[in-house]
């Protein structure tokens, strides 16, 4: 990854901004412009100062001296348990950024953080991650590459689901299992809490893993990602357990055309509300539109949420390189849910990273 050019990116767009300089917590967009991503809790104060001039510093408890030894884009200072890190912090950031003016702060920031600084309070604070996004929104060939990679893993969970007996098993317990095959499968762990709905519990679409067993009869949502070297996939895949009543299968191809029918209107230029548009349209013809409760998709990239939004009435222009998904859905509420969810790139039309069978599947 071009840490340094992003870097260099974010400086000039700071510039444009008159923001003398900008403070980064672990998270997202810390590895996004250092390629570090730090275990543990990070109750010690851990920062990267970014002045508008100059090299970028980190400030990071000595414990992860060896971690951060090969960093090689600016300075690092450690500070040991017994010291106070905020004077040290404070020397620093004297000696990098204009004594007044604004200073950009991650969304992400520890609040107490903030508090502690007591010198922030001579300064205008404002939101870093609206400039962040706009470098991160467009993905390059390697980052595209790890997303496909994630979308392959989350595929072949699918298809280890569908080969074995989930009739009698606990939605906790599959959920529990997704976890463990997309370890198995060389990820880094999942992207988010997988999610399990059967029966009834389908209606709710961010329903948490319960212990209701799955039964004959049942429609199960399925909806997991995959977290690869940093990198995000999401996928849903809605199954039934013995045979669809006619409902079902009347509700779950309405959902499949509303989905491809967005993903056919996936071009660059072309503005995010009208593949919302595309999907929604779809539902609410079939009569179904009340039920279809969220938008029609969200980004991915380091976070499972982020730009672009595919919502109604967004304008964001799709370009090359976005990446994102496109999980229409209807939830009847005391019946069922379906939601069919890809994770879809921008390569001039539309390529869907994720490609598990999107047909209704009987197991």
């Amino acid at each position: 990854m071009d840490y340094w050019r992003r870097l260099l990116k974010l400086q000039e767009m700071m510039k444009e901004r008159e923001a003398g300089g900008a403070l980064i917590a672990p998270g997202s967009n810390f590895y996004y412009l250092t390629g570090i991503n730090p275990l543990g809790s990070l109750e010690r104060l851990f920062l990267l100062l970014i002045p508008a001039e100059g090299e970028p510093a980190i400030i990071a408890p000595k414990l992860y001296e060896n971690e951060l030894s090969e960093w090689e884009f600016g300075r690092v200072f450690l500070w040991r348990d017994g010291e106070n890190p905020y004077t040290i912090f404070g020397k620093i950031f004297a000696g990098s950024i204009p004594r007044k003016g604004k200073v950009l702060v991650d969304d992400n920031m520890p609040v107490g953080i903030l508090l502690k600084a007591e010198f922030l309070k001579n300064y205008e604070l404002g939101t870093l991650n609206s400039l962040l996004s706009k470098l991160r929104i467009i993905k390059g060939g390697e980052e595209t590459r790890l997303l496909k990679r994630a979308a392959e893993i989350v595929d072949k969970v699918f298809y280890a689901l569908i080969d074995e007996k989930i009739e009698g098993r606990s939605e906790r317990e599959l959920a529990a299992w997704i976890e463990y095959l997309i370890k198995s499968l060389g990820a880094d762990g999942v992207s988010f809490e997988p999610i399990v709905a059967s029966g009834p519990n389908g209606a709710n679409p961010h329903h948490r893993p319960s212990d209701r067993k799955i039964l004959r009869g049942d429609v199960v949502v399925l909806d997991y990602g995959a977290r690869y070297k940093g990198y995000c996939s999401d996928i849903t895949r809605t199954v039934v357990i013995g045979e669809p009543s006619e409902e079902v299968k009347r509700v779950y191809e309405t959902v499949k055309e509303a989905q491809e029918r967005a993903f056919q209107t996936v071009r660059d230029g072309i503005a995010a509300g009208d593949v919302d548009r595309a999907a929604r349209e779809t539902i609410v013809k079939a009569g179904y539109g009340e039920y279809f409760t969220h938008r029609t998709g969200h980004g991915l990239g380091l976070d499972v949420h982020e730009e672009p939004y595919i919502s109604l009435g967004a304008s964001t222009v799709l370009r090359e390189g976005m990446v994102f998904t496109i999980e229409p859905g209807i939830y009847l509420p005391g019946k069922f849910g379906i939601r069919i969810e890809d994770d879809v790139l921008v390569k001039g039309m539309g390529v869907r990273l994720t490609g598990a069978e999107r047909e209704l599947m009987r197991i």
